[in-house]
Order: structure tokens, then C-alpha cells, then sequence
């Protein structure tokens, strides 16, 4: 059983105890009821008790229906959660990826977006070091391959980005940081992502 499966076990299995709890108010509620109907009145004992029992099951019932709902919130927050965390590690994987699956990566999107091909790509001081040439040289092979210029260049100042870069052109910039890559696709994929996680 893997973490994600225990947590979501350990949240059913306190989610079972909220309602365990509600149901054992509940009949100590109803009884309490069902004493104060007993003791008012002997002629209309089988009347009263009878609309008692009556009152107890749907109080007993909107009690359940309320303890479910908490429950389904709950696990409705507990799964929201987990989808931003295996987003929030896509960004983190993309950061982390073998250098030269990163620049094929940075590269691929690079090429992509570019425009003109005259571009200027900004990254992080360092990316910028360890692949930003490499990373620059393939796009503009890449743009290149498709019929373009391939005149992209590395600019000298930097970003304050986690992974990816950001492609400039005069005053305009085309933000391709990873975390904004991967927060750009969530609504696509978030319930994809929800039915690898739950399923």
C-alpha cells in the first residue's frame, strides 16, 4: 500500500468514525425524544410515539446525510491536494531531468515558441551556465529543420524562474517558466491526472 493509499485510507477510516459518532448522538438524541413523548401522556401514548419515531429517523437521516457530505468535502479537499502535489512535482521532474533530456526539452520549447527566430531566451542564472548554450544552439537547429532562421540568442542578464526560460522580443516576453508551462496545462489535465491518482 503506497503512501497516497494510506492516507486516503486513514481519511475513510476518520471519516467512518465522524459518522460513528454522529449515529451514537443521534440514538441518544431519539431516546431522549422518545422519553419526553413516553412521559406526557398515557392516552396518547401510541400517537406521540409514533410521530417520535417518525421525528428520530429524519433527524437520524439529515444527521448521516450532513456526516456524508463532511466526508465527501473532506475527501474532495484531500484529493484537490494531492492533484496540486503531483503538479507541483511535474514541475519539480522537469527541473531535475538528465541534462541532456532538459536541453532537448528547453530546445523543443524554445523552437516553439519562437517567433521570428531572433529572440532573445532568459534563464535562470543557473541553467543559464550548465545548458543555456547547448539548450540555444539545438532550438535554432530545430527552428532551422522547419525552414526558419535559427537566430536565437542567450541574453546575458537572467531569470528568477525554477526550470524553463522566458522568450523575449523588444518589450514583449512569452513566459515558458516550468511552473508556468505546468500551471497553464492543470485544467487539461487535472482530471487526468485525478484518474491516474484515484483509480
Amino acid at each position: 500500500m503506497n503512501g497516497i493509499e494510506k492516507i486516503s485510507a486513514r481519511l475513510i477510516g476518520d471519516a467512518q468514525q465522524e459518522i460513528d459518532i454522529l449515529k451514537a448522538e443521534t440514538d441518544e438524541r431519539c431516546a431522549a425524544i422518545l422519553g419526553e413523548y413516553e412521559a406526557a401522556a398515557a392516552e396518547a401514548y401510541s400517537q406521540r410515539m409514533a410521530r417520535g419515531r417518525a421525528l428520530c429517523s429524519q433527524q437520524r437521516e439529515r444527521m448521516e446525510a450532513s456526516a456524508d457530505m463532511e466526508m465527501r468535502k473532506a475527501l474532495l479537499a484531500f484529493k484537490q491536494e494531492l492533484v496540486s502535489e503531483a503538479f507541483a512535482k511535474a514541475i519539480e521532474a522537469i527541473a531535475n531531468l538528465p541534462e541532456d533530456e532538459y536541453i532537448e526539452f528547453l530546445a523543443a520549447m524554445m523552437a516553439k515558441a519562437a517567433n521570428s527566430g531572433e529572440e532573445e531566451v532568459l534563464l535562470s542564472a543557473e541553467d543559464s551556465e550548465r545548458v543555456g548554450a547547448k539548450a540555444v544552439r539545438r532550438a535554432n537547429a530545430l527552428i532551422k529543420e522547419r525552414g526558419g532562421r535559427g537566430t536565437l540568442s542567450l541574453a546575458d542578464e537572467t531569470a528568477d524562474i525554477p526550470s524553463g526560460f522566458i522568450m523575449r522580443s523588444g518589450n514583449i516576453e512569452i513566459n515558458c517558466a516550468g511552473d508556468a508551462l505546468v500551471m497553464m496545462q492543470r485544467s487539461a489535465l487535472a482530471s487526468q491526472v485525478a484518474e491516474i491518482l484515484f483509480s
